[in-house]
């Protein structure tokens, strides 16, 4: 493990990282961009900032953010690098070419991040800096590649691919971030792409891609297992089993220790709650999945009547064996006498994680006759996500007249969840906290 390296007081003002946080992280299923998915109490791109910090090698830092996004500009206004924030485009380029826009014009080397990639350790930096001061125009961190890759192409007229090649695995290398560049050479890069027309702009993935195709060589230094791309929900559980054994300065390439890796024990609940319609008498609002619909008359119920955020609330509890909605949200707790369901849900989740666990998903489905639902399904897995800090889906269906809910009367929801015990410092690894 090297310390970390002294930079002359113009070398830093000469040194900028740009992290690129402006995906939509469809796949990950939030309901948010990506660089705010929670891990571990902290959003992707807050743990991406601790480690520029820890890297200390550049005196600005610029974050390139969604269109829309206040919460995060939030996140990385209070975080303590104090980072310039814009707004980033339609496609990665264009969210690179808004960072460079506000480069000082006194920089001479650039860093390009991506948020995904939030554990990325302090040392990896440090590397990519060192190489740039070297002489180096381009450089980025690599890993061997350990899976054995094919080259394959479908013929015309046929829909299963075949195998037409296979490449010395021993020449390849997978790619990682921070990708670092001379900064003027970067800059005159993007402007000569700018005016590219598909395929040929389509074809660049990223920048070290594009030094390539106008003849820049680019080279390489060690990248680190810790800074894998957050891509999908096994992304997600990989780096919060990854964050206890993540010290701010990991080696990259570390050598594996005998310590046996923390298992990750899967826990599922369920969770079923029941609200009647209020009587005409007793005009309430209607509150369903964290969403108001005004044209319906509400549920009854000592907080808001919102069936599904309960059950969801009592699903986390379940899969946590911590109680269930009453222990926690009883009618003796006169504090949460008409509250949201969003709010309880965020207590629900908080608890849970209290408890020791982190929250895979929660589906729920609920039956009724009303409220119309299907127009605001993804607004509200959103509301709902964003309250739990992970993914909640909500799905709605009738019951063909038949029942209460049929009839109108009153609505079912039920609920379930899937929580996993975090391994924490000094526990036995795979070990599941009590209750």
């Amino acid at each position: 493990m090297s310390d970390p390296i002294a930079l002359s007081d113009k070398e830093l003002q000469e040194t900028a990282i740009i992290v690129v946080a402006a995906g939509s992280g469809t796949r990950l299923g939030y309901g948010m961009p990506k660089a705010l998915v929670p891990l571990a109490g902290r959003c992707l791109l807050e743990h991406a900032l601790d480690g520029i910090e820890l890297a200390g090698c550049a005196s600005q830092v610029i974050v390139v953010l969604p269109a829309g996004a206040p919460e995060l500009e939030e996140r990385a206004a209070g975080h303590r690098l104090k980072p310039i924030c814009r707004t980033g485009g339609a496609t990665r380029n264009d969210s690179v070419r808004a960072g460079l826009d506000a480069l000082r014009p006194e920089t001479e080397r650039v860093l390009i991040h991506d948020a995904a990639r939030a554990l990325t350790p302090p040392e990896v930096f440090r590397q990519v800096v060192l190489a740039l001061l070297s002489g180096a125009r381009a450089v980025i961190p690599v890993l061997p590649v350990v899976d054995t890759i094919k080259q394959v192409a479908t013929d015309p007229g046929e829909e299963q691919a075949h195998i037409i090649g296979t490449p010395a695995r021993g020449t390849l290398r997978a790619v990682q971030t921070p990708q670092g560049f001379h900064a003027p050479a970067l800059l005159a890069a993007h402007r000569q792409a700018a005016g590219w027309k598909s395929p040929a702009a389509e074809a660049v993935t990223d920048d070290a891609m594009l030094m390539e195709m106008l003849g820049e060589r680019v080279d390489t230094v060690p990248g680190a297992a810790a800074a894998l791309k957050i891509t999908t929900r096994l992304d997600l559980v990989l780096a919060e089993s990854m964050l206890p054994l993540h010290p701010g300065k990991e080696t990259p390439m570390a050598e594996p220790s005998n310590t046996p890796a923390p298992v990750l024990v899967p826990r599922t609940g369920i969770g079923v709650d029941v609200h009647a319609v209020a009587d005409a008498s007793e005009p309430r609002p209607m509150w369903l999945a964290g969403l108001h619909f005004p044209q319906d008359q509400g549920l009854s119920g000592h907080s808001d009547g919102d069936a599904v955020a309960h059950a969801a609330c009592d699903a986390l509890f379940s899969a946590a064996g911590i109680g269930d909605l009453g222990t926690h949200f009883g009618t003796d707790r006169p504090e949460y006498a008409g509250a949201p369901g969003t709010t309880l849900l965020t207590e629900a989740a908080r608890l849970v994680r209290e408890a020791g666990f982190e929250i895979g998903n929660v589906a729920v489905q609920f039956v009724g006759r009303r409220p119309k639902f299907a127009a605001r399904r993804q607004e509200a897995d959103a509301v709902l996500s964003k309250a739990a800090g992970a993914p909640v889906t909500v799905t709605a269906t009738t019951s063909d007249g038949l029942g209460y809910e049929g009839t109108g009367e009153g609505v079912t929801a039920y609920a379930t969840a899937l929580v996993y015990a975090v391994p924490r410092q000094g526990n036995p690894p795979g070990k599941v906290p009590a209750g």
